[in-house]
């Protein structure tokens, strides 16, 4: 048997994409005589531009498309229809690897949440990321609306001045750290930003080694710095019958019946003596001194 010649073998190979680019043109073609709206909108996409066609994403698309040729009812191929996890498996065929290598046994994962909850193939409103909101707070903020609420306080990160986002501290699709945030541990995210922090000191404070969390709720706080409690109270929830004072400020201690202000007045905060509460290189400050 004669073999092809190599020149007609290397036309056929290069013919091949073209006929592949020709078949997903027809394939939006077909699709686009019911949808012309979403495939309009889906044109300015990330998407648009790849070779898989509708059929890649959208499965039976080839049975619907031919009953309705037909004129039969044959429902639409939406990716709502199948189950979330489903549903994600035709996210993650092309976006395991690169976007999601941790998603599955994620939070997100285990709770059964949908791609298309967050992103938008069609439509999207963001800059980035294809989110069905403008912004990534916003997208988050529609399941974590607790979050929102401590945003909105006194002492906050900028995020709703849009300086920072959600997922300037977590990846959502990452299920390999806690809390979904974008370092092995809760101190190290903290100090990618409050370097003057890290140390090392000569004289360390336990709980702020231990955890950031243990004083600060990093979503927001009605207290100064973010704190979980105001001073003094923040110090006496471990600090309440050690060295001094060795009683609750609370109203009893805080003046007399004339009004006169005592010793442990309230704003005598521990932090007019010990300033240096996360830490410190003073020779003398063993107590976190100046």
């Amino acid at each position: 048997m004669r073999r092809p010649a190599r020149g007609l073998v290397i036309g056929l190979l290069l013919l091949l994409p073209l006929a592949v680019g020709t078949a997903v043109a027809q394939e939006a073609a077909d699709c686009r005589g019911c949808h012309e709206d979403t495939l309009t909108l889906m044109d300015r996409t990330y998407h648009a531009g790849l070779e898989e066609g509708c059929f890649s994403c959208h499965q039976d698309a080839e049975d619907h498309l031919k009953g309705r040729m037909e004129g039969e009812e044959i429902p639409g191929p939406r990716l709502e229809n199948l189950s979330a996890e489903d549903s994600n498996a035709v996210c993650l065929s092309c976006h395991e690897a690169t976007h999601n290598p941790t998603w599955e046994g994620s939070p997100h994962d285990r709770r059964g949440v949908r791609c298309t909850e967050c992103h938008s193939v069609h439509d999207y409103k963001s800059k980035k990321s294809q989110l069905k909101t403008a912004s990534s707070p916003e997208t988050c903020f529609q399941c974590h609306p607790a979050m929102r609420a401590q945003g909105m306080r006194t002492s906050h990160h900028p995020v709703r001045e849009g300086l920072m986002t959600c997922s300037s501290c977590h990846n959502p699709h990452d299920g390999s750290t806690p809390k979904m945030i974008k370092a092995d541990w809760v101190n190290e995210l903290c100090l990618e930003c409050h370097t003057e922090k890290r140390g090392p000191f000569l004289w360390e404070h336990a709980p702020v080694r231990e955890n950031c969390l243990n004083c600060h709720n990093p979503h927001g706080s009605n207290h100064d710095k973010l704190l979980v409690a105001k001073q003094p109270y923040l110090c006496q929830r471990c600090h309440l019958n050690t060295r001094h004072p060795g009683t609750l400020y609370d109203g009893s201690v805080a003046g007399n019946s004339l009004g006169t202000a005592s010793n442990r007045a309230i704003e005598h905060a521990c932090k007019n003596c010990h300033q240096n509460v996360h830490g410190g290189n003073a020779p003398s400050g063993p107590y976190l001194g100046r």
